[in-house]
């Protein structure tokens, strides 16, 4: 049975650097034989199906796919739905982040990497918040993502063994991934 898989590729047209045509990213992960490709914006988040793949396998062929027709190295996260579900059901800090726009998740290339999160948790942030998730960290960012110290610690913490997405968007990646309900 097909399992469905969102990718979360780090640093995709970001400013000026690697820049990646959506219709091309999705045309490399069905040519790596994953099927229903499908991307959320302009930023790297792709929802496909596969038969017997990890996340982790799926997102090495895809890093180095990337590398190799595209010219583009980038780090990519993969998780199953039933992992983005998780995220979105256990959401600590939902009561704290009034604004979607300023509430990130960051997904963990390695779920052991919570262990290096673990002393940020006891820090004092002001406005901002973090709290941990099996694979994710919550980040509450009051005034503003770009001035952030908790994403910023978050980001010395693991470099580029993390990716980060707004609630509005993972929103969006979760509905995608979810199976399609028939109207009765």
């Amino acid at each position: 049975m097909p399992v469905t898989h969102v990718a979360l590729l780090r640093g995709i047209n970001v400013g000026r650097a690697k820049r990646v045509a959506m219709a091309d990213l999705r045309a490399l992960v069905e040519g790596l034989g994953y099927a229903d490709a499908r991307t959320l914006l302009n930023s790297g988040n792709v929802v496909f199906t596969a038969r017997g793949t990890t996340g982790a396998s799926a997102g090495a062929r895809i890093e180095k796919a990337l590398v190799k027709e595209l010219g583009v190295p980038a780090r990519t996260i993969v998780l199953t739905a039933r992992e983005l579900a998780v995220a979105v059901e256990a959401n600590p800090l939902l009561d704290v982040a009034g604004d979607p726009s300023r509430f990130l998740i960051a997904f963990l290339a390695d779920a052991a990497d919570r262990a290096r999160l673990r002393p940020l948790e006891k820090e004092k942030w002001g406005r901002e918040a973090i709290a941990l998730g099996t694979r994710v960290a919550y980040l509450w960012c009051a005034d503003g993502i770009l001035t952030s110290p908790v994403a910023t610690a978050v980001g010395r913490a693991l470099g580029d063994g993390v990716t980060s997405r707004n609630w509005t968007t993972v929103l969006k990646l979760h509905q995608m991934a979810s199976p399609v309900r028939e109207a009765k």
